[in-house]
């Protein structure tokens, strides 16, 4: 997971303000990186501007300043290599979860045969447990992921997209997910709501400070095992300090940053890298003077350190 995949750089977004004919900035001046078949996820309060930052990734925005690199072009609009799950599923209700899934294979590949087209489309709904239950109408979160995946997308982008389900339906799905990725090793952009959720999916946690003018205020990276269980995670060594970590910012440093200066404009593009685990003591707020690799190397055992990006 070396490889930059995606180069989000001086990213910023504005909207017309109010009455008095102003400007409205969501977010200005991101940095930050995703690699390829890295799972990131951004957190934050809403208003920040996470699925502005999902939908320029999509290609169904542009930025104000600034851009976007995806696998070395930049992206200025949508695009079959970058696919989106949606809050609702976002299906046609009168075809079938076979049908919604070929409908989607055949954008991508227009010129195969029905019969070719079908027997693509057959691999997927295996991949979200709905082998068996192709013909039926779609009613779950799952055939959106289906479809997603039969594309064959570079990069999945996913915006809350367990929301509005359930615990027990949420919690089957966020195994499919982690299901998915040991398959397809996918690259997955993600936002959520749900500190448990990010924890036990994604690989690093933007941390994002309360709009408007929101910024990311430092980069979280996941200290748990790489294989890590949804019944297991609260008893994992590390997760209370990831835990806590994250809770503090949503409950008081991120409406604390929002309303300081921030860091010089040089500084934000490399946000601070924080490595919380059990011996993690919280007691720095800004970048920490840059490290060589072998310096940067991060060890479990030892205190979260705070390091140049």
């Amino acid at each position: 997971m070396s490889r930059v995949f995606i180069s989000v750089e001086g990213l910023a977004r504005r909207f017309p303000g109010a009455e008095d004919g102003g400007e409205l900035t969501v977010f200005e001046d991101l940095w930050f990186t995703v690699a390829e078949g890295e799972l990131a996820c951004v957190i934050g309060h809403s208003g920040c501007g996470k699925s502005t930052i999902l939908n320029i990734l999509a290609g169904l925005d542009a930025p104000s300043e600034g851009h976007i690199i995806a696998d070395g072009k930049e992206v200025v609009g949508p695009s079959l290599d970058r696919a989106v799950v949606f809050q609702g599923h976002a299906l046609m209700p009168w075809l079938s979860a076979l049908g919604n899934v070929e409908l989607a294979v055949s954008s991508r590949y227009p010129r195969w045969s029905k019969r070719t087209v079908r027997e693509h489309a057959l691999k997927y709904p295996a991949l979200v447990h709905l082998d068996g239950s192709e013909m039926k109408k779609p009613a779950q979160l799952s055939v959106g992921i289906a479809r997603a995946l039969a594309i064959e997308p570079r990069m999945l982008l996913m915006d809350e997209p367990f929301s509005a389900l359930d615990a027990l339906t949420r919690g089957s799905l966020q195994d499919e997910v982690i299901a998915i990725r040991a398959k397809t090793q996918q690259t997955i952009f993600m936002i959520t709501h749900d500190v448990d959720e990010a924890l036990l999916l994604a690989d690093k946690i933007l941390l994002m400070t309360n709009g408007p003018r929101a910024r990311i205020a430092e980069i979280v990276e996941n200290t748990l095992p790489e294989k890590r269980a949804r019944a297991e995670l609260h008893k994992l060594p590390n997760y209370y300090p990831l835990r806590n970590h994250l809770i503090e910012f949503l409950v008081a440093r991120s409406r604390e940053l929002a309303l300081t200066a921030g860091p010089r404009p040089q500084e934000r593009r490399n946000p601070p890298i924080v490595r919380p685990t059990a011996s993690f003591h919280p007691h720095v707020s800004t970048p920490a003077p840059p490290q060589s690799p072998a310096q940067a190397a991060p060890s479990l055992a030892a205190s979260a350190r705070v390091s140049a990006a």
